[in-house]
């Protein structure tokens, strides 16, 4: 896979016209579609779930990267791995059982991502960052949209890239929420290799080349 990768949010596409947007993405290069499941608890809105996965599992060969912000994603990862997800995401905020999660993914046969919220330390992934496959970077406060990009973030990304290298740990650096065709150069610049666009990829203005 040629790095750095675009992955765009299907949050953002037209549920009216879903293979469309499918189609669009394929056409842009995108190797992934990042899939954010929210339920209602970790988050305050409520996205989809399984059913809409698996629907359009069969009509693409793009890497779905399903991104679960949700309580207890435990309770989720079989039957979102069943469904069709490549990566399946979970945040280190909202579960305790975080190596057990990852081991069980990998189970599964599927890549083990983390996610973590601004106010989250890179430092709490310590332990964890031999085993996972991604770690994304939430660049916003995860659940609203039309947020700004937080700059510090971009501090994380830079930690995580050279820990990455010091180590030669093989996880993918990703990077979600406020990225437009402002603040990609900076999320670029940072080192990130995945890199989450919603809006911006569907309304053509990202810019990305």
């Amino acid at each position: 896979m040629k790095l750095p990768a675009l992955s765009p949010s299907l949050l953002s596409a037209n549920f009216f016209d879903l293979g469309k947007d499918i189609a669009k993405i394929e056409a842009s290069g995108a190797p992934f579609v990042h899939i954010d499941v929210m339920d209602g608890i970790f988050v305050p809105q409520i996205t989809f779930g399984q059913p809409v996965v698996k629907s359009i599992r069969g009509k693409t060969d793009l890497i779905f990267d399903v991104h679960l912000m949700t309580e207890k994603p435990e309770n989720q990862i079989d039957a979102f791995a069943e469904c069709g997800a490549d990566y399946i995401t979970f945040h280190l905020e909202s579960t305790v059982h975080t190596d057990r999660l990852i081991s069980h993914i990998h189970e599964l046969g599927k890549k083990a991502g983390i996610a973590i919220v601004p106010s989250t330390p890179v430092s709490a992934l310590e332990n964890i960052l031999p085993l996972v496959d991604l770690v994304l970077v939430m660049t916003v406060n995860p659940g609203f949209g039309g947020q700004k990009l937080i700059p510090y973030c971009l501090d994380k990304v830079r930690d995580l890239v050279s820990l990455k290298m010091k180590n030669g740990y093989k996880y993918l650096v990703s990077v979600d929420g406020g990225v437009n065709e402002k603040t990609l150069k900076s999320v670029l610049d940072a080192g990130t290799e995945v890199v989450v666009s919603g809006s911006a990829f569907f309304s053509g203005s990202l810019g990305w080349k």
